[in-house]
C-alpha cells in the first residue's frame, strides 16, 4: 500500500513521495506504448495529470478488488485526453491485469476504447464526455447523501475543459446543495489541441469558482506532496465544495514535448518514440504487447456490462377518471406523481428525485415539490447539468425524473441523453409542450421531433399517452423499470378515450405493456394510427367516417420506437388491409409516419400510405388555429383519409 486509505495520514512519507514519482514515470512510458501500438491516441496531453491520479486512486478509501463497494469514495474523469493515463494509473495499482491495457488500447473488442469504459473496473463514468464530470459528482453526492453514506468524491478535470457551459451549471448546483464532498482537481496545463488555453478562450478559473462560493487551493500538480495535502484538507473542509488547481506542464518529463501544443493529442512518429522512452528510462520495445494484440480474438477479455439497475420504488394504485372527467394529461401526471411520492415517504432510503428546470407551474411538479420538498431539486436554467446529475444518480437505485419542456429536455439536451445512454443509466425524461399543442408559445418551443430524437438513442424508450388514465398507468409503469425513458405529456385539452360503451379505454384494469398497439375502433375502409394526445383527434376523425360507413380501423400507437422493432399481430394484421393512414402533429418522416414505413418495407405488405404530420415550422398562435394552417385539424384529415381510402 502507497498510501493510507483515506487521506487520513498527516503527510505523505519520503518513501511515498518516491514512489508515486516513480509510477508516474511510469505511466507516462505505459501511455506512449499504448497510443504507439494502437496507432493513435493522445500522448502529451495525457502525461500532465499523471501524479494527480496517482495520488487520488491511491489515497481514495476504494478496494481494487471490490471496486464496485457502493461505500467507496468515486474518482471521476472526463478529461478526454486523460483516458490512456486513467488506463495505465488503475492498471499500475491493481484493478486489472496493465497487459491487457498496454497492448488493447483501442484495439476492436477490448474494453480499453479511445474514450472511457464503464466495464473497466475503475473508471465511474463512460465516453468523451468533457464538462459532464463535475454534473456527474453532483449526481453520485446526492444519491450519497440519500443513502446515509458520505464518501467523497473527486473529479478530475482539464482547463480547457472549464470552457463548457455545463460546468458552471454543476458548480453552482453543487453550492447550493451544499454537496460538500465533492472536491474538484484541474489539470490546469494551460494548453489544448489548438493551442496555448489562454490564448483560445481566456478565463479566470479560480475567481470563477470563489464567484460561486467554492475554496480554492493551487498547487503544483507535479509534486506529490502538495497534491496528498490539498486532497486532504479538501476533504476535510465541511462547509463548501473545493477546487484543487493543480498546475501542471503538458508533457511533463520528455523535454522536447513539454508545453508544446503539436504533441498535446497526436501519436508520436518512430524517432521520437524511441526518445521519449530513453527520457523516461524505459524501454521501448513493442514486440510482446504487438504479439499479445494480434493475438487477440473478438472479445477475448471476459467482463461484465453492468446493465441498468431496477429503481427500488414504489408505484401506488392507479387512479381512473371517467369520460366527465376535465382532466389534461399533464394534470393526470401531475396527481400520479403526488401519488407516488407519497408512498414512497415512508421508505427510509430516498428513491424519487424529481428535477425541475425553472417550469415548475407549465410542467406540473408544483404540488409533488410542495409535498416533496426533501426529494424536489431546482436547477433553474441549468437543463444539461440536471440531465447529466439525475442520470449519475440513478445508478444507486433511485429513480431521478426531469420534467421540462420538450425542446429543453430532448433538443437541447441530446448530447447528455447520449451520455447517459452510453453509461447506461435509468434516467426518466418527463418532456412536455410536444409539437403543435405548445400552441402560442411559438415555434421555438414546439417540440415537432421528439420522436425522432429519441429514435437514435438506442438505450431510450419513449412512451406516448393518449389520455389522462394512460398517462397515469404509464407514468407510474416508466419509473419502476430500468434504463433511461421518456414520457411525452402534453398540456392542452384531452379528452378521456372511451370504448364503444363508453367505459374508460386505458382505465379500470388496464395495464399499461410496453409496445402493445391497441386497437381503439373497428373498420374495413384500411387502418388509421395515431400516437400519443394525437388520439382524441384521431377518433372524431373515425366518427366523421364513421357516419359515411366509411371509417377504418383505428389504432393507438403509444410507443412508436417499438413500430418497427415488435411483431405486434394487432398491427401488422390491420396494414394489410390497403390503405394505411398515420396521423400526428410531429415531423412524418421521423415520427410514426416513418416507423410504419419501415415496417411496410421491411416486411413487404402490399398497401397505400399517407403520412400527415408537421412538414415545417409553425406559428405562434391558438393551437387549433395551428392544427388547422398545418392541414391537421379533424375537417381536413378527414376529408383527406376518405378521398385516401376510395381509392381502393
Amino acid at each position: 500500500m502507497i498510501i493510507g486509505k483515506g487521506f487520513k495520514e498527516e503527510e505523505l512519507s519520503v518513501q511515498a513521495v518516491r514512489k508515486i514519482r516513480d509510477l508516474a514515470r511510469q505511466v507516462r512510458a505505459d501511455v506512449l506504448r499504448m497510443t504507439h501500438l494502437a496507432g493513435s491516441g493522445p500522448s502529451g496531453g495525457a502525461f500532465s495529470v499523471a501524479e494527480a491520479l496517482l495520488t487520488l486512486l491511491a489515497g481514495a478509501d476504494i478496494d481494487p478488488t471490490d471496486a464496485e463497494n457502493p461505500k467507496r469514495d468515486r474518482v471521476i474523469v472526463t478529461h478526454e485526453h486523460a483516458t490512456p493515463t486513467l488506463y495505465a494509473a488503475l492498471g499500475r495499482l491493481d484493478f486489472f491485469d496493465l497487459d491487457d491495457a498496454v497492448s488493447l488500447y483501442r484495439k476492436a473488442g477490448s474494453i480499453f476504447e479511445g474514450a472511457l469504459e464503464r466495464s473497466v473496473p475503475g473508471v465511474e463514468w463512460g465516453g468523451a464526455s468533457q464538462g459532464q464530470g463535475l454534473s456527474v459528482a453532483c449526481g453520485m453526492a446526492l444519491s450519497a447523501r440519500w443513502h446515509i453514506n458520505k464518501p467523497n468524491i473527486f473529479v478530475v478535470m482539464s482547463d480547457e475543459e472549464q470552457q463548457r457551459g455545463e460546468i458552471a451549471e454543476a458548480r453552482r448546483f453543487a453550492k447550493k446543495y451544499r454537496l460538500n464532498n465533492v472536491t474538484a482537481i484541474i489539470d490546469a496545463n494551460n494548453v489544448q489541441s489548438a493551442g496555448k488555453t489562454s490564448e483560445i478562450m481566456p478565463q479566470n478559473i479560480k475567481y470563477e469558482y470563489i464567484a460561486d462560493g467554492w475554496d480554492v487551493i493551487e498547487i503544483n500538480g507535479h509534486e506529490p506532496a502538495e497534491l496528498y495535502q490539498a486532497v486532504r484538507r479538501a476533504s476535510q473542509i465541511q462547509s463548501t465544495p473545493v477546487l484543487v488547481i493543480a498546475n501542471t506542464t503538458m508533457g511533463c518529463g520528455v523535454s522536447f514535448m513539454e508545453n508544446q501544443p503539436e504533441y498535446y493529442s497526436r501519436r508520436l512518429t518512430d524517432e521520437e518514440y524511441e526518445e521519449a522512452m530513453r527520457e523516461l528510462s524505459e524501454s521501448s520495445s513493442l514486440d510482446e504487447a504487438a504479439d499479445y494484440r494480434v493475438a487477440f480474438g473478438d472479445f477475448d477479455i471476459e467482463f461484465t456490462v453492468e446493465e441498468p439497475s431496477e429503481p427500488r420504488i414504489e408505484i401506488g394504485e392507479p387512479r381512473t377518471y371517467t369520460p366527465d372527467s376535465a382532466v389534461s394529461n399533464l394534470g393526470a401526471f401531475r396527481e400520479a406523481l403526488c401519488d407516488v411520492g407519497e408512498v414512497n415517504k415512508e421508505v427510509e432510503e430516498g428513491n424519487i428525485a424529481v428535477f425541475d428546470c425553472a417550469h415548475v407551474l407549465e410542467v406540473g411538479v408544483e404540488a409533488f415539490a410542495q409535498k416533496n420538498h426533501e426529494r424536489f431539486l431546482q436547477a433553474g436554467l441549468s437543463n444539461q447539468g440536471a440531465a447529466t446529475i439525475a442520470a449519475a444518480m440513478s445508478f444507486e437505485g433511485i429513480a431521478p425524473v426531469i420534467v421540462d419542456f420538450g425542446v429543453n429536455a430532448l433538443a437541447e439536451n441530446y448530447g447528455q441523453l447520449r451520455q447517459a445512454d452510453l453509461n447506461r443509466s435509468s434516467l426518466k425524461v418527463v418532456a412536455t409542450n410536444l409539437g403543435l399543442d405548445a400552441g402560442s408559445m411559438g415555434k421555438s418551443i414546439q417540440c415537432i421531433d421528439y420522436i425522432g430524437l429519441a429514435a437514435n438513442l438506442f438505450g431510450f424508450k419513449i412512451i406516448l399517452p393518449a389520455d389522462a388514465n394512460e398517462t397515469d398507468r404509464a407514468l407510474r409503469y416508466m419509473l419502476k423499470q430500468p434504463g433511461n425513458w421518456i414520457l411525452g405529456v402534453n398540456s392542452g385539452d384531452s379528452s378521456i378515450i372511451t370504448d364503444e360503451k363508453g367505459t374508460p379505454l386505458f382505465g379500470g384494469d388496464y395495464q399499461y405493456e410496453y409496445g402493445s398497439v391497441v386497437r381503439v375502433r373497428d373498420g374495413e375502409g384500411g387502418v388509421l394510427l395515431s400516437s400519443g394526445h394525437m388520439l382524441g383527434r384521431a377518433l372524431k376523425v373515425w366518427e366523421k367516417l364513421a357516419e359515411t360507413d366509411n371509417a377504418p380501423e383505428l389504432l393507438h400507437v403509444s410507443d412508436p420506437l417499438e413500430v418497427d422493432r415488435a411483431e405486434d399481430e394487432v398491427l401488422l394484421k390491420a396494414l394489410r388491409k390497403g390503405r394505411v393512414v398515420t396521423y400526428e402533429d410531429h415531423n412524418s418522416r421521423t415520427g410514426l409516419g416513418g416507423f410504419v414505413a419501415n415496417v411496410i418495407a421491411k416486411r413487404g405488405i402490399s398497401c397505400r400510405l399517407m403520412t400527415l404530420g408537421t412538414d415545417a415550422y409553425c406559428l405562434s398562435g391558438d393551437a387549433e388555429d395551428l392544427y388547422k394552417w398545418s392541414g391537421l385539424d379533424v375537417e381536413t384529415v378527414a376529408a383527406k383519409t376518405a378521398k385516401f381510402i376510395k381509392k381502393r
